[in-house]
């Protein structure tokens, strides 16, 4: 069965009648190894034909879709075609010399990339791969087609084999007979397989929207694509060109209206997919669409994909805590008295400014909430009531491993209506399948024990490989910076950028002592010690990043350092804490790291001794 993006299922209510028989037909008779991609929107750079499909030994085919009916048709020419209709008689392009057009765009495009390419012999240069166009006319007989319009010229312009008319399609034809009808629109016979990096440089190419850029903070790459091989690249093309995955794909041209979930492991690409989202919103809606998340740090990774994306104030991204100060400002709400922390009162006072009318309701044409699992229950039924009852919009991701422990509530009670909409990733792009397994080993190992009805996601590594993480056990928080500075200095002189590293720790004195140190070794460092500066993180600027694991939520780092790791500061049950909350946050900090994780601890107690353990 082909693979669909989006997936058939959300794509059946926007098709003609004849491009729903043609879906059902390369559903029902292609294998899972065939790519379809149907009604990929245009822009000012690209139009394609209504289905592009890829295989990796067939390569590339469009199909252009036509409902034309055999009473319309009136005469076929090289460039048009007359149809009677029920305005009269009108000339259209003809389809197949539209797919031809499309498909040699396309093509230039890919004819950019070394790596596509034949390197040597008598097709140098050429494409590695065959690739073809085709015209469907799912309404239309071949014999009605043949009885319509002069025999000779019909397949002079739009030849037999490159034609599919109603007797070739059907859920309930001949696969193999179908399928050789596909092979003999390709215009050039198999040459190589595409290998799986070669299928993602054409998609990089031709869906600039799936591209995810290296460097750390980034979303979606902003280098050139070229209109022709005489353009000029201004900068290299990448050597590894990094995309949604398929199933990332799928899931984010599919998301479709109404109210959706994405429970997702760390690493999954949930806030891919949650700007991905945002970039298409942008697009369809003329109100302007919120994006809030926790993390004040994340709202200002956020902010800079929205610049980069150039989508102005069409996205709004704040922390919620800010998006709360914004309501109070922007309605002139006053804050109550209370004994209550000033965080409590703000959202407080919003919930009741909303209540009374002081704050109106639905004043966004959509919602996405990022690190949902850090809402609390109040907070998302306070936001939900945002969203424009017309276009009810909203999306949540959240990664249940870091969900603070609270009374459970259902999604409905909140005003989230997701029942039979919620989807969950358990692949896990961003580590290592050693960093993953530590990690996963670690909190699973907490969890079965302290709170067995809590059904722990366990995630799925991609295959990658690398160094498993190192402990180290030091005598004081004065050896660990120090050692620390000798790592950071050991990876900076192997070619690893400052910003590629990351300083975590729990709390209490290691980032200060770390300050400290790095201040007086000179090297260049953002330490974000509090609210106000975190507002300032610049995710661009090539400095080591100091900052305290909550801070570091939605950020990855190619090699990561946690100081102090088996700090307890936020277990003491005395104190009225959650005693998780000291595992779940390390759990955060622990999947930060992409390649190197180094765990540093001089503290010796249950925490250590977990860390410990799990590391052999």
């Amino acid at each position: 069965m082909a693979r669909f993006f989006p997936a058939l299922d959300t794509c059946l209510a926007k098709m003609t009648t004849a491009q729903r028989r043609l879906a059902r037909t390369l559903e029902a008779l292609l294998e899972d190894d065939y790519l379809v991609w149907f009604d990929l929107p245009p822009t000012k750079a690209r139009r394609y034909p209504d289905f592009m499909l890829m295989h990796p030994e067939r390569g590339l085919l469009f199909l252009d879709v036509r409902d034309w009916k055999a009473e319309q048709l009136r005469d076929i020419g090289a460039t048009t075609v007359e149809l009677l209709t029920d305005t009269g008689l009108k000339r259209v392009p003809n389809p197949l010399e539209v797919a031809r057009q499309q498909t040699h765009a396309v093509l230039q495009r890919l004819e950019c990339d070394p790596q596509l390419k034949h390197p040597t012999g008598q097709s140098l240069n050429r494409l590695a791969f065959p690739y073809g166009y085709g015209v469907a006319l799912p309404n239309l007989a071949r014999m009605a087609l043949e009885a319509g319009v002069d025999d000779a010229l019909r397949h002079k312009v739009l030849p037999d084999h490159l034609l599919l008319c109603r007797e070739d399609l059907g859920e309930n034809n001949d696969a193999e007979q179908f399928q050789e009808r596909l092979w003999h629109m390709f215009q050039h016979p198999a040459r190589t397989r595409l290998s799986l990096p070669q299928i993602n440089r054409i998609r990089w190419h031709l869906f600039p929207e799936l591209r995810i850029s290296a460097r750390q903070g980034g979303f979606f790459d902003e280098r050139p694509v070229l209109e022709s091989r005489s353009a000029t690249l201004k900068e290299e093309l990448p050597a590894l060109m990094r995309v949604l995955d398929l199933e990332q794909e799928q899931l984010a041209r599919g998301l479709g209206a109404g109210h959706r979930v994405i429970q997702g492991v760390a690493g999954s690409g949930k806030t891919l997919i949650l700007g991905y989202r945002a970039q298409q919103l942008a697009e369809e809606m003329q109100r302007p669409i919120l994006v809030l998340c926790f993390n004040i740090v994340l709202a200002a990774r956020l902010r800079c994909f929205t610049r980069e994306q150039h989508l102005g104030d069409k996205v709004q991204v704040y922390h919620f805590h800010d998006w709360c100060a914004e309501q109070l400002r922007t309605y002139h709400v006053d804050m109550p008295r209370s004994m209550a922390s000033f965080a409590q009162r703000q959202v407080s006072a919003v919930i009741t400014g909303v209540a009374q009318g002081q704050i109106p309701k639905g004043q966004y044409g959509a919602l996405l909430i990022d690190e949902g699992h850090e809402f609390e229950p109040e907070w998302l039924r306070l936001v939900s009531q945002m969203v424009d009852p017309d276009t009810n919009s909203l999306l949540l991701l959240y990664d249940q491993t870091q969900q603070k422990q609270r009374q459970p509530f259902s999604f409905a009670s909140v005003g989230i209506q997701a029942q039979g909409r919620t989807t969950i990733l358990r692949l896990n792009y961003r580590n290592t399948r050693e960093i993953l397994q530590y990690a996963y080993d670690f909190a699973q190992a907490y969890f079965t024990q302290h709170d067995p009805d809590l059904p722990l996601l366990a995630p799925a590594d991609a295959g990658t490989r690398g160094d498993a993480p190192a402990v180290r056990v030091y005598a004081d928080l004065e050896q660990e910076v120090s050692n620390a500075l000798v790592q950071i200095d050991t990876w900076h002189r192997a070619g690893v950028a400052w910003r590629e590293i990351g300083i975590l720790y729990p709390g209490g004195a290691a980032g200060t002592r770390m300050a400290k140190t790095l201040q007086g070794a000179k090297l260049p460092f953002f330490w974000l010690a509090t609210s106000s500066n975190r507002k300032q993180f610049q995710v661009d600027a090539d400095v080591l990043n100091l900052l305290p694991i909550g801070s570091s939520k939605g950020l990855e780092f190619e090699r990561v350092i946690i100081l102090d790791s088996s700090w307890q500061g936020q277990g003491d049950v005395a104190a009225g804490n959650d005693p998780a909350a000291d595992i779940r946050q390390l759990y955060v900090g622990l999947t930060r790291a992409r390649s190197h994780l180094v765990i540093s601890l001089h503290r010796h107690n249950a925490l250590s001794s977990a860390l410990r353990k799990i590391a052999g």
